[in-house]
């Protein structure tokens, strides 16, 4: 395997999960009795650009087709997230009905339908046709298509459309060709345009050990340092930075062209260069270790599991989300007997199994019905929005539980 952008040689293994189905590759009841596939995850850190990065196993139009399962809008906590950028974006950089935004993995038009509520000219790409579905309900137009390069030529530039602003939201790490697809945020960037990407940042995977954000989809783990060479690279230059909460520490980046001189460079940007390499992200000795740490987890999730099965208690879990997929499948828990079934507010993945556990996914109802001892929020990065959702639990003396960073009851 060679590292999808410099194309050196992987020899580093960064951690090994063994092998894993596809993480939003929920199962219908008729799926069950029928093969699934596993694929190995495991991950390699690049010895030259850094870069953390997983083979592509399965095809990424086999993994974003039309049994996607992920709505972006049945997060309250992300659609208000959504909106509190929109409102600052148009604050700060006076986007306008002459503007065009531009969101890239536009999902159920969960965001942009925040800019167009303000009359700025919106449109999606998103290769989900289901999803996209939703989003042309809210009224924002969307092309159900993989973006890159062939497809900012071919759909944006030869039709004269540049975007003012380019949107990348928990995208930039589920691209296989990084490469091509900056490429094409470059060939679809105005002039004075400028360019938001939203990624879990791979310092707060490694520091809180969440290694649950490893599956497929992602085939990338980004740090400040390998990014901001991967864009340089095609003619982008950083000029900002944020560290922001989501999904357990995210970095939000501003990007222009190289050429752009409107916009000021922030200190920002210097000054996360220094802390990453202060940390060492730029060399192997920072990425050992890793392991060790996630295999602690698993035996401790297995501890508490086994242990509070054996006092005959009721252990649920909620969230099917791909991260509790990887958790779950990880520890090797197959069936009903240590964890009941997963709630999930969604309705695209009630009624359907976990992909490698087959635990059902039902209905919050089912919670107050079964009264179980223990929630185990699987997105643990909801925990506060979940947990306020499902306080009611208490009346009966339930608790939540998560087992990442740590094995915490609460």
């Amino acid at each position: 395997m060679k590292c999808r952008h410099c194309n050196t040689e992987l020899r580093n293994v960064f951690t090994d999960l063994a092998y894993s189905p596809v993480s939003n590759a929920m199962l219908s009841r008729e799926q069950l009795n029928g093969p699934e596939s596993y694929y190995p995850l495991k991950i390699f850190v690049c010895d030259n650009c850094f870069l953390v990065q997983v083979d592509e196993m399965e095809k990424a139009d086999k993994i974003f087709d039309e049994e996607y399962t992920y709505f972006s809008s049945f997060s309250k906590s992300w659609l208000q997230h959504a909106k509190d950028y929109v409102e600052m974006m148009i604050e700060k950089f006076g986007f306008d009905q002459k503007s065009l935004v531009l969101e890239i993995a536009s999902n159920d038009g969960y965001l942009l339908q925040y800019f167009k509520g303000h009359n700025v000219p919106v449109l999606g790409v998103d290769p989900t046709a289901n999803t996209a579905r939703e989003a042309e309900k809210k009224g924002v137009r969307t092309i159900v298509d993989f973006f890159g390069s062939k497809l900012a030529k071919e759909y944006l530039l030869e039709n004269g459309k540049r975007a003012d602003l380019i949107i990348g939201n928990n995208v930039l790490a589920h691209v296989p060709d990084i490469n091509d697809f900056v490429k094409g945020m470059k060939i679809a960037l105005n002039a004075g345009g400028i360019i938001t990407m939203e990624f879990p940042h791979l310092m707060k995977l490694i520091e809180e050990c969440q290694f649950d954000t490893i599956y497929h989809e992602h085939f990338s783990y980004l740090s400040f340092f390998a990014v901001k060479r991967i864009f340089e690279n095609q003619g982008l230059e950083m000029f900002d930075v944020e560290e922001i909460p989501t999904h357990g520490g995210s970095l939000r980046i501003y990007a222009k062209h190289k050429g752009d001189t409107s916009k000021a460079i922030s200190l920002r940007v210097r000054d996360l260069i220094q802390k990453e390499k202060t940390e060492g992200i730029d060399t192997l000795a920072y990425y050992q270790g890793f392991q060790a740490r996630v295999e602690k987890i698993k035996y401790d999730s297995l501890s508490f599991l086994i242990e509070e099965k054996r006092k005959g208690k009721k252990i649920i879990g909620y969230g099917a989300a791909a991260k509790g997929n990887t958790l779950i499948n990880y520890c090797g828990i197959k069936g009903t007997d240590m964890i009941g079934f997963v709630v999930d507010a969604s309705p695209y993945k009630q009624g359907k199994f976990l992909p490698g556990s087959h635990i059902p996914v039902v209905s919050k109802e089912k919670i107050a019905e079964h009264k179980p001892d223990y929630v185990i929020v699987l997105p643990w990065n909801l925990k506060k929005e979940i947990s306020g959702q499902l306080d009611y639990i208490r009346e009966w003396g339930g608790k939540f539980v998560i087992f990442i960073p740590e094995l915490t009851i609460f």
